[in-house]
């Protein structure tokens, strides 16, 4: 029979951006009514380069939570090639920052203050070594010369190999994972190296990019790869490995600034997130390891207790919007107007409630 109902203690997510001003306050109860914690990506305008600028930018989320709400931002820092080594120290003792975001320049949404050759910070990198900051890294090659499909693959050969033999203490989060060459290195190294992987990494290949006609909304960075990147993807997620955690990468925009001559790379999916990657560990028939992927590996890495409490998912298909409000616009999400197998029903601590009739039940 199949898993018609499934309990996880409440999952984190590794890699989500939250944006600012009225879009934060559009989005951020989506990300809170599924998970405990989740790192909050700096490229905002300007980016989030210091101590300082975190805390004022995690005031500002807490601010727009729903009231009651215990979700907690983890914050990052945006790494430039002026980034000042004593800013490492002062982000290890703020207890409030736990990673820095590498960005090739030019690779990404609001990348342009990143670094154009990582030679230029390698003094940051011995201080994150030193204090065992990690170092999340959009893991593409930015030369005009690579095939959009082999920037991951390339940045791999050409800077993460020799990056890791010059650090090999430092603790490096490989973000959102497309292709088969990511899993090999991965499953290749020690404890302190992980990578995330999205769920539309998970659920879609690159012809989804194309079906109906082009498809803005199923553009994002690194895009979409072929099904056998795809079923690799699959496989690594759902294996127990722990090098490998949920990051959802969910990256909303408005949708005139998607649905233009040069629309914005990213896909928003914060709205179901769990939901969509129930679906995917279903398709492999591996929802057993569903909380581990969603709920532990994470946590394990980046050194924080698991979550107490849980979340209770059913098999039961809901339809998706076809907009969600974005600040004073609108946002295009994942399966927009389709539909989505599994719904999340509540935390576990009002299912009680929600069995009697007194307390609503959240799609």
């Amino acid at each position: 029979m199949p898993i018609t109902r499934l309990e996880i203690i409440r999952p984190d997510d590794w890699h989500l951006h939250l944006r600012d001003g009225p879009a934060l306050a559009s989005v951020v109860a989506d990300s809170a009514q599924r998970f405990a914690r989740a790192i909050v990506m700096p490229n905002l305008k300007p980016p989030v380069t210091t101590v300082a600028r975190a805390q004022a930018y995690r005031e500002r989320v807490l601010a727009a939570l729903p009231a009651g709400s215990t979700f907690q931002p983890l914050m990052t820092l945006y790494l430039t090639e002026a980034t000042d080594p004593a800013e490492i120290a002062k982000a290890k003792a703020s207890g409030i920052v736990h990673a820095v975001k590498y960005y090739p320049a030019g690779a990404t949404t609001n990348s342009q203050s990143g670094v154009r050759d990582l030679k230029h910070v390698h003094g940051v990198l011995e201080a994150m070594e030193e204090c065992g900051l990690p170092l999340l890294m959009h893991g593409e090659v930015t030369d005009p010369a690579v095939d959009i499909f082999d920037r991951e693959a390339a940045f791999i050969d050409r800077e993460l190999i020799p990056l890791r033999q010059r650090f090999p203490r430092l603790r490096m989060v490989l973000e959102h994972i497309t292709t088969s060459a990511a899993v090999q290195f991965i499953d290749a190294q020690p404890a302190h190296v992980g990578a995330t992987i999205t769920a539309h990494h998970l659920l879609m290949n690159r012809n989804a990019i194309f079906a109906g006609g082009l498809n803005p909304h199923h553009y994002c960075l690194p895009v979409l790869k072929r099904e056998t990147h795809r079923r690799a993807l699959l496989e690594a997620a759902t294996s127990g490995n722990p090098h490998y955690f949920l990051g959802t990468d969910s990256a909303p925009h408005a949708r005139g600034a998607k649905e233009s001559a040069c629309g914005c790379a990213g896909i928003y999916t914060a709205h179901a997130a769990i939901e969509l990657y129930a679906e995917a560990f279903d398709e492999m028939d591996r929802l057993d390891q569903l909380e581990a992927f969603a709920s532990f590996h994470g946590a394990e890495f980046y050194g924080v207790p698991r979550n107490t409490d849980t979340v209770v998912l059913e098999r039961r298909a809901w339809r998706v919007p076809a907009v969600i409000p974005f600040g004073g616009a609108q946002c295009v999400p994942l399966r927009a107007g389709e539909e989505i197998a599994w719904t999340l029903v509540c935390p576990a601590r009002q299912v009680q409630e929600v069995a009697t009739g007194s307390a609503p039940v959240a799609a």
